[in-house]
């Protein structure tokens, strides 16, 4: 049955899902509308407000696409390379892949959600080689489902921001501590629940034999060599170019920068901390620093997507928040909850909010003004309310590709070639994130 529903929402995703940036493009005109048939804005209005928002993810976006780059560069080394052949030895056949990469990318990404989406990735392209029958489009699948699990893990950015002080929300409903959320009998059991079932769940949408899609062997080609070896009549230039000593020092600033952050903040993890350490890392595995440079070099060319498409994303979160039009949409569902229903009514506002904002700080800014009183005047838990926007906003990137581009460019795949079963992991799973709240 599961494998039949994945085989039809392919078909209908190979014939209706268009190139993301494309669907970043009607995303813009249909919450330009929107703003305009349901809140005071005029077009002009909204037009400026998508506007005025565009650059705004500019930082964020330089993050994503270091976060594409520097952990490509890091797999690329071959000592990672050595690691994860050995960890993709331990899958025999095509189902044990596609449940190890599965496995292995929802606990990552429960470390760190930019760490999972990159390392998932590069573990489905070595499971691929040491198994080619595998149907590479379904490895790729499993790699960004895994991607469920990171609102529940320790860089939730939903329940972080909302125990930070300062935070919008602090005003009108105090801190939430993590105590109250992340870790939290129904997140344990979200977690633990999905972690457990999301292998077996794509285990069963293989296809069948006849239908396997394998992987094309240009795709997993290491086509660039980084290593270069100094001949004795190189230039004094052409030496440090490839000096190890300046490798190691470098190195060495980041090992000791990261040890003293660690003991002051403890395990704090955030998209730049992910960052130091995978270029650190990084540059001491590929030993010079110009291997590295090749290594870099070697990993923007995926990088396009991200460049280009974030920025429509950061004007429609504009136009969506400084409108009103997220509130109107938040409080249709919010008006119409119990104190009993009040969770799964979040959890579903979110997820219809993220096909235009998906980004769990966007939501928090969007959602939060109208979701964190509601549940106050209901007496329903904070914690739990705070989690259901986080939930919603992790459960509807399975329909939403943005946070696929960058599996997407690793992978040297479209959009339409992994987001039927996407979309089979979002009917399924999304029974495991209800029932975690509506009865823990």
């Amino acid at each position: 049955m599961v494998n039949a529903i994945a085989k039809f929402f392919t078909n209908l995703v190979n014939r209706f899902l268009p190139d993301p940036l494309v669907f970043a493009i009607l995303l813009t005109i249909i919450t330009f509308v929107l703003g305009i048939a349901m809140t005071p804005n005029s077009p002009l209005d909204m037009v400026k407000l998508w506007g005025d928002g565009f650059w705004n993810l500019l930082g964020f976006a330089m993050q994503m696409a270091l976060v594409l780059v520097t952990g490509h560069a890091l797999a690329s080394s071959a000592p990672i390379k050595k690691g994860m052949t050995k960890l993709a030895s331990i899958a025999k056949t095509p189902a044990q892949g596609v449940m190890l990469v599965t496995f292995m990318s929802a606990v990552a990404c429960i470390i760190n959600w930019g760490f999972g989406l990159v390392v998932g990735a590069m573990f489905a392209r070595e499971v691929a080689r040491r198994i080619p029958k595998s149907d590479y489009r379904l490895l790729i699948a499993s790699a960004y489902i895994g991607f469920l699990t990171w609102h529940g893990g320790l860089s939730a950015s939903i329940p972080l921001v909302a125990a930070t002080k300062g935070n919008p929300m602090e005003k009108i409903c105090g801190l939430i501590p993590i105590s109250s959320t992340i870790f939290t009998p129904y997140n344990i059991f979200i977690t633990v629940a999905l972690i457990i079932t999301l292998p077996f769940l794509t285990r069963m949408m293989m296809p069948k034999e006849s239908e396997v899609v394998a992987v094309d062997p240009a795709l997993l080609q290491d086509d660039v060599v980084v290593t270069k070896v100094v001949g004795k009549d190189a230039t004094w230039a052409e030496r440090i170019e490839e000096s190890r000593l300046l490798a190691f020092v470098v190195g060495g600033f980041g090992i000791v920068y990261l040890g003293m952050y660690f003991l002051q903040k403890g395990f704090d993890i955030n998209v730049n901390t992910v960052n130091l350490i995978f270029l650190t890392a990084g540059i001491l595995l590929h030993k010079t620093p110009m291997a590295y440079a090749r290594a870099i070099t070697a990993a923007t060319r995926g990088t396009s997507g991200i460049l280009i498409q974030f920025p429509f994303y950061a004007g429609i979160q504009i136009m969506m928040e400084h409108s009103g039009l997220g509130g109107i949409i938040t409080n249709w569902f919010v008006h119409i909850a119990t104190k009993e229903t009040f969770p799964i009514m979040a959890f579903f506002s979110s997820a219809l909010i993220n096909f235009a904002v998906p980004s769990g700080g966007g939501h928090w800014v969007i959602q939060g003004p109208f979701v964190m009183p509601a549940a106050q005047a209901l007496g329903s838990d904070l914690g739990k309310a705070a989690m259901a926007i986080a939930y919603g906003e992790a459960w509807m990137n399975m329909a939403q590709p943005f946070w696929a581009l960058p599996a997407l460019a690793i992978a040297g795949l479209g959009v339409r070639d992994i987001m039927g079963y996407c979309v089979t992991a979002l009917l399924f799973s999304g029974i495991i994130f209800v029932v975690g709240l509506h009865f823990f």
